[in-house]
């Protein structure tokens, strides 16, 4: 198993004035940077080789590391594919850098439990989410009566990452919001969405049939899959939470 992480993420304004530097991942968290975080958790997990999809700051920053970067472009959906395309032929865990919670264990269980499929994403519930991440801002998502989190961490098989980069950029572009993602999957189940019928059940099909391969949501996931950092204010939470 190997790991690709995707870090070409930037921040501006207050953001990067309160971090030090434009490059989300390199934010300090605790004694490390997030960055470190996710990847001593794939090291932890038995992942036995990861590559970063970075820039410049991203390569100085891990020189001497044993880590194979990536240069990063300014376009998420062209890093979205670079980082499907970093282990050709080899099954890998994709997950983005801005994961401050992720732990080893967590990882570990999920790579496990995706053995059965050729594409899962990480779920968690939303009151395992809120138990653990008290007073955090609300992620939670209901599909058909089921509150969910959705988690920033996927295991792809070994023939998995050129179907799916078809794929892969509207996902993407759609990956945080739910109409978005719902407009993606086409008319019928958009019209589940707006009743409120669609199911994970329902994505689940709809990404088996698209990629011709079993695609599978692991539920009950470590939330710490789940906690990652969209603004300077969930920066801020994620480091009172550590202290």
């Amino acid at each position: 198993m190997r790991a690709v992480i995707t870090a070409g993420g930037t921040v501006d304004g207050e953001f990067a004035s309160e971090i030090g530097t434009t490059i989300k991942a390199l934010a300090p968290f605790a004694s490390r940077t997030l960055l470190d975080v996710v990847l001593d958790a794939c090291a932890g997990a038995g992942i036995g080789e990861a590559a970063v999809i970075g820039g410049p700051a991203v390569r100085a920053h891990l020189r001497g590391a044993g880590v194979r970067v990536i240069d990063a472009a300014a376009d998420g959906g062209i890093n979205v594919l670079r980082a499907l395309d970093a282990w050709p032929g080899e099954p890998f865990a994709y997950l983005s850098s801005d994961l401050p919670f992720v732990a080893a264990d967590g990882l570990r269980d999920f790579i496990e439990r995706s053995r059965a499929f050729a594409v899962t994403m990480a779920l968690a519930s939303e009151a395992a989410y809120r138990t653990r991440f008290p007073g955090a801002a609300p992620h939670g998502v209901t599909l058909r009566r089921e509150r969910i989190v959705n988690g920033s961490a996927f295991v792809l098989g070994a023939n998995a990452a050129a179907p799916a980069r078809a794929l892969a950029v509207r996902l993407f572009d759609a990956r945080k919001s739910l109409f978005g993602l719902a407009r993606l999957l086409g008319p019928q189940l958009c019209v589940r969405f707006l009743t409120r019928r669609l199911a994970v059940s329902d994505i689940e099909a709809y990404g088996t049939r698209v990629l011709h391969l079993p695609v599978g949501a692991v539920r009950d996931c470590d939330p710490g899959l789940c906690y990652d950092i969209d603004s300077l204010e969930d920066y801020r939470a994620a480091c009172s939470l550590r202290a």
